[in-house]
């Protein structure tokens, strides 16, 4: 062996010799950089972990306590109840009308929902497909409102829906409309119509103009062209904001418990039923339980439904394409 050979052989030797010193850290993240593939598992097998953890374990741990008796609450384990007893499940709804306050919840969000994909809809397609005057300011002030905390509009807006006045009196009885859905799904609307135009404006502003100038062409409207075309092929975008609305109402228990005196027959919310196991000298949390599960029930379907409609909207639109 040549010397200069030598020499190579000990230069990569000294180079080599630093790896031999790596502690456990930096070991695994050179082993992670030289296999991108196994750290992309690694991160994926992490964040799934996290993911159970934080999200599904206190379903599980409601759960437990469900079905576990009222006198054996205190035995409940991490992993396993402390007996078992379902017929929590079906107290709840006999002792209070509970699937009254879950039914105020879903109507008042249904509605809210469609009031909020109509509107935005209209003010999505202003915003995303024409030009005009002062529209960037005029979008501006209307994503400010959605900065400004819901307590914030509590004062006035109580004041005016507490008011009587005389041209509701023939449909209301008093003419106000405290413990009435409209006290409730129309300032809910307000709030939240502004991240819906924001989420339309977006997919409307992305359809070719071509589309829509062919639907004109053949004799259908502005209105008429957004219904027809527009909206069916930004199906995921309309699902989105349906989605968001309508889980965002159906939790909403600020405006709701202060337009209504929290009784069933005037709309009180869903989160008002469950308050009402806890009592003044005991709290049945086994009830509480119980009924957090049942109302979580309704938002769980409609994320299920909604995900399969956001796949198949998307497929379709690039089956059209």
């Amino acid at each position: 062996m040549s010397e200069k050979d030598q020499a190579d052989l000990a230069a990569m030797e000294r180079t080599e010799e630093p790896d031999l010193d790596r502690g456990m850290f930096e070991a695994w993240a050179a082993k992670m950089i030289s296999n991108p593939d196994r750290a992309y598992r690694a991160t994926f097998y992490v964040a799934t972990i996290f993911f159970l953890v934080t999200t599904l374990f206190p379903f599980y741990w409601l759960l437990m306590v469900a079905i576990t008796p009222r006198s054996e609450l205190g035995s409940v384990g991490v992993l396993t109840p402390g007996g078992f007893n379902p017929g929590a499940f079906i107290e709840i709804f006999t002792m209070l009308p509970f699937h009254r306050y879950v039914f105020n919840s879903f109507l008042i969000a249904v509605v809210a929902t469609v009031i909020v994909l109509f509107v935005a809809s209209l003010a999505g397609y202003v915003f995303g497909r024409l030009r005009f005057r002062a529209k960037n300011a005029l979008l501006l002030g209307v994503l400010v409102t959605s900065f400004f905390p819901p307590a914030a509009f509590f004062v006035p807006l109580n004041r005016l829906f507490n008011r009587n006045f005389d041209i509701l009196r023939p449909l209301m009885q008093d003419g106000s409309l405290y413990n009435t859905p409209y006290a409730i799904f129309i300032p809910l609307s307000a709030l939240y119509l502004p991240l819906s135009i924001f989420i339309l404006m977006t997919f409307y502003s992305q359809i070719p103009e071509g589309l829509e100038d062919a639907a004109r062409v053949e004799g259908t409207t502005r209105l008429g062209a957004l219904f027809r075309i527009i909206v069916p092929l930004s199906a995921p975008g309309v699902a989105t904001a349906g989605v968001l609305t309508f889980i965002t109402v159906y939790n909403e228990y600020f405006f709701s418990s202060l337009m209504t005196d929290g009784r069933p027959q005037n709309w009180a919310p869903m989160l008002e039923g469950v308050l009402r196991f806890r009592g003044e000298f005991e709290t049945l949390f086994n009830l509480m339980a119980a009924s957090s599960i049942v109302a979580v029930l309704p938002v769980a379907i409609l994320v299920i439904v909604a995900q399969e409609k956001i796949v198949s909207g998307l497929t379709a639109g690039a089956v059209k394409e």
